[in-house]
């Protein structure tokens, strides 16, 4: 796990979200949301929200792929990608 990466995890566990299971899986953030979480919501505000916490982070900048999930369905979200993730069709 890279430096970037924990400090998303610290900054994510310690927001509260009650009954919020985020961990780290491999070089991506896995986050599991109780079951009526309203995942287009989550989707549509989510750039937004994740552009505003990056703000108090001041570590480089790295690739990191979150991985929403509440039971039913799922998405990813890629924050600072790179170029394979750009080129993907």
């Amino acid at each position: 796990m890279n430096a970037y990466q924990q400090k998303w995890l610290d900054v994510l566990q310690g927001a509260g979200l009650k009954d919020w299971k985020i961990e780290a899986h491999g070089d991506d953030i896995h986050i599991d949301m109780p079951h009526v979480t309203d995942l287009k919501l989550i989707r549509d505000n989510l750039p937004a929200t994740l552009g505003a916490i990056s703000l108090d982070i001041s570590l480089p900048h790295e690739r990191l792929k979150f991985i929403f999930h509440n039971g039913y369905e799922n998405f990813e979200y890629v924050l600072n990608p790179n170029a394979a993730d750009l080129n993907k069709e």
